[in-house]
């Protein structure tokens, strides 16, 4: 059977042009691990593959859904799954591909027996949020299961709302349920098989991530925020809305009251959007970490696409 490669890595640090480098040589298909480029309509802000780029390589899992849609780490294993065994049937390579970690821990490792999302309890959730503020929510579930709250942040919405509805639509603590058995899995990712792209010196990231977010500044990232706030139906609490950038886009947006932002507000937002990024790829790079299983290519080095392309040709 066709084997199964995977790529990941914290944002930025060159997973998409790696892809696209095995494929000019191997015929692979891409399944998308992002857990932001499932949205249609989000293509700036979320670095999407450009549509000269998904002609020359089937893409998977990308546009899968609006915005206005949870999409979870169920679905995509579900999704993923299915994908792995079309591909193969078509004799050609699985290349799984991006940096959304949960979904490869899903994917290789199984998932907790989890309550499903209750709509009702989420809304009661977040209009509580809208009333009191998420630093209160987080406080309230510091009292219900302190080990979760203890590694959030006190703004970081999604995640808090997520723990507290688990424990009340479950009773028990989503710590409790995160440290139980997971249902019995097949990991599709053999070992060797996971190439993880890692800086070696962190500035060189931290570069990285500002040049690509005044790249996306200038290519109308503002304007592409704009219009899904035009739509009326979107709100910053959606976990489409809550990606890094759209979310600091989207509150620029309200402090200027859709006016056309000033030079000092678009700086504000760029700073801000750029700090949130920097903080993602840390916490990024510490689950890598936790993965012994990877084969590490530093990403900064001067010879990474090289590393990968020999990487790739011993696995396939």
């Amino acid at each position: 059977m066709t084997r199964v490669l995977a790529i990941a890595g914290p944002t930025a640090s060159g997973k998409s042009a790696a892809s696209m480098a095995i494929a000019e040589r191997w015929p692979v298909e891409v399944i998308s691990v992002d857990s932001a480029l499932v949205y249609r309509g989000m293509d700036i802000g979320t670095a999407k593959p450009s549509p000269a780029e998904q002609a020359r390589v089937p893409h998977h899992l990308i546009d899968r859904t609006d915005p206005l849609n949870a999409y979870s780490a169920a679905e995509f294993v579900r999704d993923a799954t299915r994908l792995i065994g079309e591909i193969q049937a078509r004799g050609r390579t699985p290349l799984l591909v991006g940096g959304t970690l949960l979904y490869f821990k899903a994917l290789m490792h199984g998932l907790n027996d989890m309550p499903a999302a209750d709509t009702q309890v989420r809304e009661r959730i977040e209009a509580r949020a809208r009333s009191l503020g998420w630093p209160a929510l987080h406080t309230e579930l510091a009292q219900v299961d302190p080990v979760t709250a203890a590694r959030l942040a006190p703004n970081d919405a999604q995640r808090i709302q997520r723990a507290l509805e688990v424990h009340q639509v479950s009773g028990q603590p989503l710590s409790a349920l995160q440290t139980g058995p997971t249902r019995q899995h097949h990991n599709p990712i053999a070992p060797g098989a996971l190439l993880s792209l890692e800086p070696a010196d962190r500035a060189w990231l931290h570069a990285r991530i500002a040049e690509r977010f005044d790249a996306m500044l200038a290519a109308g990232f503002i304007d592409e925020v704009r219009r899904l706030r035009a739509r009326g139906d979107l709100h910053p609490d959606l976990p489409a809305m809550r990606c890094v950038g759209y979310r600091q886009a989207w509150e620029a947006l309200d402090a200027a009251a859709d006016a056309p932002l000033t030079a000092a507000q678009q700086a504000g937002l760029r700073d801000r959007s750029v700090f949130a990024t920097r903080q993602l790829a840390k916490r990024q790079i510490t689950w890598l970490r936790s993965m012994p299983e990877r084969v590490v290519v530093p990403c900064d080095a001067p010879d990474a696409l090289a590393q990968v392309l020999r990487w790739a040709e011993r696995n396939l």
